[in-house]
């Protein structure tokens, strides 16, 4: 018997088209899907190249890239410290007889000219940066010039870290003294909190040492008193050990932002944490990202390797593709939530994650210059004050890039205080235009935003652009008067100076007269 098999029926016309549409669509959609972050990462990168130029000889400026200041010179402190004190001394005999100014600079990463006096001597403390570590009070003893990039790896060897800092190391421990930085070390108010001592030159060449029961006035005006009361050489910081951390993340509605991290952070082993704002034009400001490190040690006692944070490489180019682009806003916001915890390691030391540079991130166009805003809100004025950034940011068309949360304990120990009481800071980048047009449109939204900050019950940071009025200055720090005032008791000839003490401190004195 023969078995007799079927023909095979070819498939209809009409089903093979609609099979051949599907399988077109979805292989359009894949390359829609990978194609465009990826074309527009590797567009960004092309087009991310060095174009930043010094300025003219004879002049300096400062991170905003909008301060460039005609100078009279620029001198450098000497690395041996006998020889720093003897010219130092030297120099400021001669300003005060030539009846010129004197700034102290570091890394220069203020953005409102704190560093530079018009006509002035700038004192580049820089090459100052020699350290020695107190194991017994574990305490570091650095020059005031050495940056935190050239710290973290020194204590890493000796199995410590700094207990306060920002969130970047390209920055002087003088500098971050001298504005009273803050991090985002949990439960820790800012830096003056760590200082044990440091020494102080006067306009004289005399040298005082300063603390909380030596010299405990200027202790409190030079820390957070930006250069303006003598000349800070070196410093005794409590330092810290250094630990593995394990990395933990929420991803909530703005309206549970507050709940969601005060379960976090129960924990007691919370040590370090942040949050970060959606900053898409169709979420704006709804969700937050809230980012807890807790202590988690490893049972041999390892820790990983100060080596760079992974992802850094497309870190940047996601970053740097959010400017003025929404696309890369969104694509920016899409990484972090839902790629980002997939690749990134759940396990960190404390130095690793605080050794970091500015460089990562920053802004290398000739035409543009990303410009930081920072304000601190109590905990009872969060909704009324993220409420007014949804108003007042998107009505000024301003490039935003970044809303970064940090927590702030009372400070204590300086004069002019930000943190007099517990506080959120709100920390924002944006990017402008390197013109007078550009700065005069960040000047309007800033002032509205530090009126927003005051009626919230906060206030605004200090370093950044001279933006706010001499009335909102002096209602946001009602304790200028005084510190100006202090100032001139402290010093007479008015030696040292910067943009800010001309702005806000020698037209006060002026007004007065």
């Amino acid at each position: 018997m023969r078995t007799v098999f079927p023909h095979r029926l070819p498939k209809p016309r009409k089903a093979w088209r609609k099979t051949a549409l599907i399988s077109l669509l979805i292989f359009l959609l894949l390359i829609t899907l990978i194609g465009r972050p990826a074309l527009h990462l590797a567009k960004t990168a092309w087009k991310d190249t060095e174009e930043r130029e010094p300025p003219q000889a004879g002049f300096v400026d400062d991170a905003s890239r909008m301060n460039a200041t005609e100078i009279s010179e620029v001198w450098p402190v000497p690395h041996n410290p006998r020889e720093a004190e003897k010219q130092l001394a030297q120099l400021f005999a001669r300003a005060r007889s030539e009846g010129v100014p004197v700034s102290i600079a570091g890394a220069r990463h203020s953005m409102g000219g704190h560093t530079l006096v018009p006509g002035g001597i700038m004192v580049d403390m820089t090459t100052f940066n020699d350290m020695e570590l107190d194991e017994c009070q574990n305490l570091l003893h650095v020059q005031a010039g050495a940056k935190w990039s050239q710290i973290l790896p020194w204590l890493d060897r000796r199995g410590k870290s700094v207990a306060i800092m920002q969130s970047n190391h390209s920055f002087t421990v003088g500098g971050s003294v001298s504005v009273n930085c803050h991090g985002w070390q949990y439960g820790s108010p800012p830096i003056a909190s760590s200082v044990d001592s440091f020494r102080l030159m006067h306009a004289d060449g005399s040298i005082l040492h300063c603390s909380r029961t030596e010299n405990p006035e200027l202790f409190s005006l030079a820390l957070g008193g930006y250069g303006l009361f003598r000349l800070i050489l070196d410093l005794d910081l409590r330092i810290v050990p250094n630990e593995r951390y394990r990395l933990e993340q929420a991803t909530v509605p703005v309206e549970q932002a507050l709940s969601t991290f005060d379960t976090m952070i129960e924990d007691p082993d919370v040590a370090m944490t942040f949050a970060r704002m959606n900053i898409m034009p169709d979420q704006f400001l709804n969700d937050v990202i809230i980012t807890v490190f807790y202590r988690d040690p490893e049972p041999s006692e390892s820790l990983p390797e100060l080596t760079e944070i992974p992802l850094a490489a497309i870190r940047r180019p996601l970053f740097r593709g959010s400017s003025n682009s929404d696309y890369g806003k969104k694509l920016r916001w899409q990484a972090e939530t839902k790629l980002q915890p997939h690749v990134r390691p759940n396990y960190f030391s404390r130095n690793q994650l605080l050794n970091e540079g500015v460089e990562v991130f920053e802004n290398r166009s000739a035409d543009y210059t990303d410009i930081l805003h920072e304000y601190f809100i109590p905990r009872a004025g969060l909704t009324e004050f993220t409420t007014a950034l949804r108003e007042i940011i998107p009505r000024h068309h301003q490039d935003l890039l970044n809303v970064t949360i940090r927590q702030v304990d009372v400070d204590e120990d300086t004069f002019l205080r930000y943190a007099d009481q517990s506080l959120f800071s709100f920390v924002m980048l944006f990017s402008q235009p390197r013109s007078d047009k550009g700065d005069r449109q960040m000047k309007k939204l800033s002032i509205e935003l530090i009126d927003a900050a005051i009626q919230a019950g906060g206030r605004y940071y200090l370093p950044y652009r001279l933006h706010a009025t001499p009335q909102q200055f002096h209602r946001a720090y009602p304790q200028a008067k005084q510190f100006f005032a202090l100032k001139r008791v402290y010093d007479p000839q008015e030696l040292f100076q910067n943009q800010f003490y001309l702005k806000y401190g020698r037209s006060l004195e002026i007004d007065q007269r």
